[in-house]
Parts: C-alpha cells; sequence; structure tokens
C-alpha cells in the first residue's frame, strides 16, 4: 500500500457534519421555544434554561467588551484549520483519535457559527446539585469536551505502547 492511502482521516467528517446540525438544529429550537433565563425542570438535577454567552467556558470573559467576539472567532477559524489538517494527515488505522478530532472539530464549528450569525453561544443544557449549577452549556460544549476527553486517552495509551529506548 502507498504512504497516500495510508494517511488521510477526513472520512471522519461526516461525524462534524452530524454533532453540527444537532448542535444548530438544538440552539435554534431551545432559543425558539424558551424564555431566556427561565428553567424548565426535565429531571431533579437537569434543566433547560436559555442563556447567551459572549465569552467561551465557563462564561469565561462573557462580560468583557466585545473584542472577546473577534479573539474567540479567531481561535475557532485557527483550531478548525488545525484539526482538518490533522485529519488529512494522520494514519487512516487512527479512528479513535480521528473520532475525538471529529466531535472537537464539530463543536467548534457550532459555536462559532453562533458567534457569527448572534454574536453569542446559545447554552441551554443546566446541570444541577440543589442550588449549586454547573454553567449551562449547549451540545457543541459536549462534543468538544468528550473530544478532549478522547484525544487525552488517545495520547495516554499511545504514549504507554511506545517502545522504551535506552533503558
Amino acid at each position: 500500500m502507498n504512504a497516500k492511502k495510508e494517511k488521510g482521516n477526513l472520512r471522519w467528517l461526516w461525524l462534524s457534519i452530524i454533532v453540527l446540525i444537532i448542535d444548530l438544529y438544538s440552539k435554534h429550537y431551545f432559543y425558539t421555544h424558551l424564555v431566556f433565563g427561565e428553567s424548565v425542570v426535565i429531571l431533579p438535577v437537569f434543566n433547560l434554561t436559555l442563556m447567551f454567552n459572549k465569552g467561551a467556558a465557563f462564561s469565561f470573559l462573557n462580560t468583557a467588551s466585545g473584542w472577546q467576539l473577534w479573539f474567540f472567532n479567531a481561535i475557532a477559524i485557527i483550531v478548525c484549520l488545525f484539526i482538518f489538517v490533522w485529519l488529512s494527515q494522520i494514519k487512516r488505522n487512527r479512528n479513535f483519535i480521528a473520532l475525538g478530532l471529529a466531535l472537537v472539530l464539530g463543536g467548534a464549528l457550532g459555536n462559532l457559527f453562533d458567534r457569527l450569525w448572534h454574536g453569542y453561544v446559545v447554552d441551554f443544557i443546566d446541570l444541577h446539585i440543589g442550588s449549586w449549577h454547573w454553567p449551562v452549556f449547549n451540545i457543541a460544549d459536549s462534543a468538544i469536551v468528550i473530544g478532549v476527553v478522547i484525544l487525552i486517552v488517545d495520547a495516554i495509551i499511545n504514549e504507554r505502547h511506545k517502545p522504551k529506548i535506552g533503558v
């Protein structure tokens, strides 16, 4: 098999597209069906609460003067391009890392779309224990977190299986 056919996992872009579609649909649905800031109780630990985040994860820089929108858009574009190139270069048998990258890419694109379209990210998943609430998040955020966990696990597994030289 030649080297060209051994590289490239762009076939995983279908997963990024599915994440993007589910994320955008869910954000649109809850944007049009929930009232901002009001919670709809689903389970004792789970509410649907419409929130708008102009910042990053955990509302980091949410109250900044507006420069953060351009900053996070630039970072998202760079990360998406980096992941696309990475996917195109990794070996085809590295499906676990490709899965993680595809999830991160789909989530990053979903939140980038929101920032470009609305000027903020639409969040609606509200997990809590009693009166303590985790910061409200969305499907894109979930895909990014799961993807990053997969990438970390892949890095740990590959480090453990690396041959030891000079030992």
